[in-house]
């Protein structure tokens, strides 16, 4: 154990020098034995901050429409693969001359 420096300011009282080495010797102690102050721990834990409700909602929402869609497109699919995928080439569209104003 390393041994505290004397004072550097001799006094001719020795009743004032103990008096000071005392109280330094009595600081040295304090600053050893300190504490720290900083609360290092975790926070505490809240679960309803974490379990978001709205969020699990909106998900099962988003989940449910695409369900929705490749349902629908699976029979869409369906239907082409039973008809053989025949489509019609008619071009119903009667092309109509542009009024110029």
């Amino acid at each position: 154990m390393r041994r505290a420096p004397r004072l550097t300011l001799p006094c001719r009282s020795e009743y004032l020098q103990s008096t000071w080495e005392k109280a330094y010797q009595d600081h040295r102690k304090k600053v050893r034995d300190a504490q720290p102050l900083v609360d290092t721990h975790a926070p505490l834990f809240l679960s309803h901050f974490h379990l978001n409700l709205k969020k699990l909602k909106l998900e099962e929402d988003r989940l449910s429409v695409i369900d929705r869609d490749n349902r629908l497109l699976l029979e869409k699919v369906a239907c082409i693969m039973r008809t053989r995928g025949q489509t019609d080439s008619r071009d119903d569209y009667t092309h109509r001359s542009r009024k110029l104003y």
